[in-house]
């Protein structure tokens, strides 16, 4: 609808105790060259200087709000923005991050551009590597970036499925508040950080019927660092993306998903969290064991074995952590055309160098990725 070119867009800004990173934070979001935003800065119980950095914005533009609550977690400030947005927009910044110029202009006018009414505008990001140091700080490209081409008309996600299926980067999109109340989206309210992302993504992405994506990342993204994630000190952190992966299948079955390519990018989704336990925590992890074989109890036999984006290893490793007979895998052509087409994809993030290391990298496992070589250690 071509007035959204002049919509009012509420950016809401879940903070806690980050100090460090705020100020670039909302020096990027107000700085917009798009200026019609209400900036809904939830603090949600910071014991750092944060709140003063936000009073101090406010003094300077008023469009800044300063909403203080009690500190209850991520989903819950998110919760607390959407009931205190005005616009007819809705963007989720996280304080340690910062956003381009253009970002607001480009993403409105985008939408504008469309003759229907548009629930989701998205795009891919930059991840910010290494940021802890400036000699290494590096940006890359972030592996949604050109996996779809920017749309021409407004789709479903049944068209572009894997916007479910990397990052759940909930922050590089903006979403039609009307589509929300609509559809009585919220977060779910996990204490702490509590990866309430997650469930968001497949209650927004699966129940919008206009999805428009426009392959130009204008989010800067900082990545965890490092082994920043390795050996959690709790049982909880341990199954949470577990847990939350399955929150996320429950709730695709409440809502009636029935598309084989959104179901096959949440399983994909599901295999990559497995593998990021096994690195983080170890194979032999019992959490890590006992969550895995609830994960893949949850899964389907035939579309695990259908999916062209997982390897043999994969799914012998499916089969085995089930306790299940893995039926012969054939090499397909329609696995080849796959592995072709994400070989161009690779070229066309990191060049020749990349996808040269990749092939390496690959060859050196025998064809198997981290979670297969990880499933000897389950024997």
């Amino acid at each position: 609808m071509h007035r959204d070119a002049q919509s009012l867009v509420s950016v809401i800004i879940p903070i806690y105790n980050v100090e460090k990173f705020l100020d670039q934070c909302l020096a990027s979001v107000l700085n917009q060259t798009y200026r019609n935003l209400e900036v809904l800065c939830i603090n949600d119980g910071s014991t750092d200087s944060s709140p003063e950095i936000i009073r101090r914005f406010a003094a300077a533009d008023p469009r800044v709000r300063l909403i203080d609550k009690e500190n209850g977690g991520y989903g819950m400030a998110c919760n607390r923005g959407l009931a205190e947005s005005r616009g007819e927009w809705i963007s989720i910044i996280e304080p340690d991050d910062w956003i381009d110029p253009g970002m607001y202009g480009d993403m409105l006018a985008f939408a504008a551009s469309f003759d229907e009414t548009i629930d989701i505008v998205k795009c891919p990001w930059t991840d910010i590597v290494d940021w802890d140091d400036p000699k290494k700080q590096d940006e890359v490209r972030c592996t949604l970036d050109g996996v779809y081409p920017t749309s021409t008309a407004p789709a479903p996600l049944t068209a572009m499925p894997r916007l479910i299926e990397m990052h759940p980067s909930i922050w590089s999109a903006i979403y039609r508040r009307g589509f929300l109340e609509e559809k009585g989206i919220k977060f779910i309210e996990y204490p702490g950080s509590g990866w309430a992302d997650n469930p968001f993504l497949v209650e927004a992405f699966c129940q919008a019927d206009t999805i428009v994506y426009l392959d130009k990342p204008y989010y800067n993204y900082r990545c965890d660092l490092r082994g920043s994630t390795w050996n959690h000190k709790t049982e909880d952190l341990i199954a949470r993306p577990f847990d939350r992966w399955m929150t996320m299948t429950k709730i695709m079955r409440r809502i009636g998903v029935a598309d084989r390519g959104v179901w096959e990018a949440h399983y994909m989704r599901g295999f990559n969290y497995v593998r990021g336990a096994i690195t983080d925590d170890g194979a032999d992890n019992p959490v890590v064991r006992k969550k895995t074989r609830e994960l893949f109890d949850m899964m389907d036999d035939d579309l695990v074995l259908s999916m062209v984006s997982l390897n043999k290893g994969r799914k012998k490793f499916y089969f085995e952590v089930k306790g299940e007979a893995c039926p012969k895998l054939k090499l397909t052509g329609e696995r080849m055309r796959y592995l072709m087409s994400e070989g161009m994809h690779v070229l066309h993030l990191y060049g020749v160098y990349g996808l040269a290391l990749r092939v390496f990298r690959r060859i050196r496992r025998i064809g198997f990725s981290e979670v297969d070589v990880a499933q000897k250690r389950y024997r």
